[in-house]
């Protein structure tokens, strides 16, 4: 089962610092963070709790009953200091406290982050204690969370993020897909691991597609929807933008025009999606060229929304009527190589990336990004300390690369005014003859098919 196995790595290195420390973990619905939980809490001596939706009494007296039974004792005082004096893990070795989707805890109730200093002091249980406050809300622990912790700014030692997984963790995966599968679920799903673990890699990606998104049933048929509604309020603002975003309308102009909403009502807006890791505002690499490039440019970021709102929320009536193959064939297979362009140029950014932490490229890069111009985008640019350049482009859809899109590459570089020491071409369906001859001649070119990523 897909699992973020950096994150459990992460809180393996917290748990052997010395001492006493807070921790957040956080990350979105969906994230596996549960699984995490229990792969981490294997072996150790912990006390778990899982936060309610309830008033500060229910809450108090439901983690009063989870600490008398765990650790057989009777609990006479319902406090949070009280609870924390009762945990113990019985030997010299460290106990992890974890309370989950604590936020529910803290929005109602002052004493038990006071109650988490004191523990966290050894004011309260004198052994070594980890404790994790975790949540599954990105917008409550990157943005809500500091104004509750403005009279204690050093009680938190850190925060760990639970991320997507990223393309290799998802190729691993999906043992039985060749690395174009691969692609093509990372552009529909993404690297949630909840949607991964989903996805049978032993049916095709039209069967998936069908099965888990399609119909009625599928496990994903309301998870594109059901994350905007877990953070977000008036659904309706925030899907019709999401809509004209997916169709193509990436400007706050453009947004303006096709919604009638005022520019400073959208800009709130986008600032709160981007907020929730739903969309980015996408800047293009510094080059020379900036009168060519094309400015403020909204994506979706997540892969999963995108996919939903570009293919299936534009027919949704549809959806209801016919069956899923229909509406797969319909509506989803003649657009779908389009659509995965844009997620074969990630794939192949994170390998440049990838090779440059292990050393394998002919220069170390410091940073890296694309250039969309008003006329032509260039998909990668990597540069090292002393602004030498590779330029990528990746070919995912045509029959194979060319020359001629090599001459598009070179015309697009004269608009952003940047010149290249390496140039990393990527093809998802093979090179020209002539393409391979010419690489052979040139050491600046190196030709990368898709099945090496």
């Amino acid at each position: 089962m897909a699992a973020k196995i950096s994150v459990i790595k992460e809180l393996e290195e917290l748990y052997k610092k010395s001492g006493n420390g807070v921790y957040v973990l956080y990350g979105r619905e969906n994230s596996e963070k549960e699984r995490l939980i229990r792969s981490f809490l294997n072996g150790k001596k912990f006390f778990y709790y899982r936060a309610r939706q309830a008033s500060a009494e229910t809450q108090l007296g439901l983690m009063g009953k989870e600490v008398g039974r765990q650790f057989s004792t009777a609990i006479h005082k319902y406090q949070y200091e009280e609870f924390f004096k009762r945990v113990r893990s019985g030997d010299p070795s460290k106990l992890v406290v974890v309370i989950d989707e604590f936020e529910h805890i803290v929005k109602k109730d002052d004493g038990f982050l006071h109650a988490v200093e004191k523990l966290k002091a050894k004011r309260l249980y004198p052994g070594p204690v980890l404790i994790l406050l975790c949540s599954s809300s990105i917008v409550w622990a990157e943005r809500e969370l500091s104004r509750y912790l403005k009279e204690k700014p050093k009680l938190l030692d850190g925060k760990v993020k639970i991320g997507d997984l990223n393309f290799l963790e998802v190729v691993r995966s999906f043992p039985s897909y060749q690395v174009s599968d691969c692609i093509k679920v990372y552009g529909i799903i993404g690297g949630v691991a909840g949607y991964v673990n989903c996805w049978n890699d032993k049916s095709d990606i039209k069967t998936n597609v069908c099965k888990n998104i399609l119909s009625q049933t599928g496990p994903l048929n309301s998870a594109a929807e059901d994350v905007i509604r877990s953070e977000l309020r008036e659904l309706s603002v925030y899907e019709t933008i999401l809509y004209y975003i997916a169709a193509g309308n990436d400007k706050l102009n453009e947004l303006y025009k096709e919604t009638g909403y005022p520019r400073a009502k959208i800009s709130v807006y986008l600032k709160n999606l981007a907020a929730f890791d739903l969309i980015q505002k996408v800047v293009s690499f510094e080059t020379g060229g900036w009168e060519n490039a094309k400015k403020g440019v909204y994506r979706i970021k997540d892969h999963y929304v995108n996919f939903w709102f570009r293919f299936i929320y534009p027919h949704l009536s549809d959806l209801y009527l016919m069956q899923p193959e229909e509406f797969y064939d319909t509506y989803i297979a003649p657009g779908l190589d389009d659509y995965l362009g844009r997620y074969f140029i990630e794939v192949c950014m994170e390998y440049v990336g990838l090779m440059n932490m292990v050393g394998k490229l002919p220069m170390q890069i410091r940073k890296m990004g694309t250039w969309i111009g008003k006329e032509g985008n260039i998909d990668i640019i990597a540069q090292n300390a002393v602004r030498e350049n590779i330029v990528g482009s990746c070919n995912w859809s045509e029959p194979e690369f060319t020359l001629e899109m090599c001459e598009t590459l070179s015309a697009n570089m004269q608009k952003a005014k940047i010149k290249a020491k390496y140039y990393f071409l990527f093809s998802a369906r093979g090179f020209s003859a002539e393409l391979v001859k010419k690489a052979k001649e040139d050491k600046s070119i190196l030709l990368i098919d898709m099945n090496e990523l």
